[in-house]
């Protein structure tokens, strides 16, 4: 019998008052305003554990949502990704008291040098006993860029450009410039570490100029788990190249099969097997006890949700709230002298009270279900079966209710299933999600610098597809 597929289970968060769900932290007995408590997380980290969960997915930005209505103060008012926590410095915390839960952290390849991040990826990797992930993104809000002292964004494709090198400098840190034995803690002949064990890396590259050596021994997994959140031309070429596990999606089961086919192709290009990237969807799973509870559940996430909240997160540049409901959203933007290529991913189609009402009164995703906890399993197994996805990064509406809701009803269901993972020998999240050990494979490109070897041969470049701007990611 052919053996049954198991979800990757993840939960969505950002250490933010309003991640992804607008309007709903005022809820009763919602804890999104204790996001800048130490028990917050700590109280997270082990519902978590005790659930099942694989790893927490934690999103960031570097920059306020000041496009829409010119500037912070919608998304300032809304509590939308500002305030926000550094979530780097949240991972030791969740850590300290648990043994199993893995954690994929967002940091920005742009503004930052590879040299410092390569550090702190070295030392979360070492204090969660290679429970780490690093989602690589190249931040895309303009404020971000400006505060890191550019006029505006550096185009799309050219911030992948970028983060290939980046990428490529972290490889040699990581994977080169330490051999596994060469910390020794010779007591007798008062050595530490063997220095002829250490290397340099020298890397001279196009924008990073880096010597070496890594000043961080190496970690368990030695590079983090490599996620990436991306759906466009260039980022599909990117993550063909690094990624392990990709956060994207579609509308469609036909959509994501797509992407899932477009990445693996990529994959196969940069001589890994279709099989190495595995496809991690955000879901929406709003379950009860019974299907007038989840549904009471539901209704009520709908009727609290801000419309400002997603217009102001979406960065549009016109306030689709002051226009007619019944001109189309491209009519609305040509009305307001802004330019159509501000806003790539509207449905311009729509009418703007058909995209208003979309908002906050229905499915939007390909990957929601509503009920009780066999229906959401069924409905997981499908997602699996037929869609083709390999886990989930479960949205929240209520903290910590969501992640409650989905350990207590649907986790034991999924197990009576076969579709959870129970194997706790597996501790480093690398072994955990593909159970093939804690390092790299040897086809990945970062093992080519194993030993200390190719410091000094070029990677050649990516080859991203002519205009392949179209999404944020």
């Amino acid at each position: 019998m052919t053996e049954k597929k198991q979800l990757i289970l993840n939960l969505f968060e950002m250490a933010c008052i309003s991640h992804i769900s607008h309007g709903l932290w005022p809820l009763p007995g919602n804890n999104r305003h204790r996001f800048d408590e130490l028990e917050y997380w700590t109280e997270l980290a082990l519902i978590l554990e005790d659930g099942g969960f694989d790893a927490v997915f934690l999103a960031d930005v570097i920059g306020a949502y000041d496009v829409f209505r010119d500037g912070p103060e919608t998304a300032l008012r809304e509590g939308l990704q500002s305030p926000n926590l550094d979530p780097l410095l949240i991972v030791p915390a969740m850590a300290a008291v648990t043994k199993r839960l893995g954690f994929g952290v967002t940091f920005s390849t742009t503004y930052e040098p590879p040299f410092a991040f390569a550090r702190r990826a070295s030392t979360l990797d070492h204090l969660t006993k290679g429970r780490f992930g690093w989602n690589i993104v190249t931040s895309y809000l303009p404020n971000a860029a400006r505060n890191f002292g550019l006029d505006g964004e550096i185009p799309h494709d050219r911030r992948y450009e970028l983060a290939d090198e980046y990428l490529d400098v972290l490889y040699k840190l990581w994977e080169g410039s330490w051999d596994d034995d060469a910390v020794v803690y010779d007591r007798e002949r008062r050595i530490a570490t063997d220095p002829s064990k250490v290397r340099y890396i020298d890397h001279v590259g196009e924008t990073h100029r880096v010597a070496g050596p890594h000043i961080v021994h190496p970690s368990r997994q030695r590079t983090p788990v490599l996620f990436q959140a991306t759906g466009s031309p260039a980022g599909t070429e990117f993550a063909g190249r690094h990624a392990e596990l990709v956060f994207t999606g579609g509308r469609t089961t036909e959509e994501f099969r797509a992407n899932k086919r477009n990445m693996q192709e990529a994959a196969v290009r940069n001589g890994r097997a279709a099989e190495d990237v595995k496809f991690i969807a955000s879901a929406v799973v709003v379950v009860g006890r019974t299907e007038e509870e989840a549904a009471d559940k539901w209704r009520l996430f709908q009727e609290h949700a801000s419309i400002d909240g997603y217009l102001a997160h979406a960065s549009l540049p016109v306030d689709l709230t002051t226009a007619p409901r019944d001109i189309s959203v491209a009519e609305a933007i040509e009305r307001s002298g802004k330019q159509l290529d501000r806003a790539p991913m509207l449905p311009l189609h729509l009418t703007v009270g058909q995209l208003l009402d979309s908002l906050v009164g229905g499915r939007r995703e390909r990957f929601h279900v509503v009920g009780t906890p066999k229906v959401v399993a069924d409905e997981i197994e499908r997602w699996l079966d037929v869609d083709g996805i390999d886990g989930i990064n479960l949205r929240q509406f209520h903290s910590f209710g969501t992640a409650q809701d989905f350990a207590e009803l649907v986790v034991p269901e999924l197990r009576r299933r076969g579709r959870l993972q129970t194997d706790a020998s597996a501790t480093s999240l690398r072994d955990r999600l593909f159970g093939r050990g804690d390092r790299l494979p040897d086809t990945h490109i970062a093992a080519r610098y194993r030993g200390g070897a190719n410091f000094d041969v070029p990677v050649p470049p990516l080859r991203f597809p002519v205009g392949g701007q179209g999404a944020a990611a």
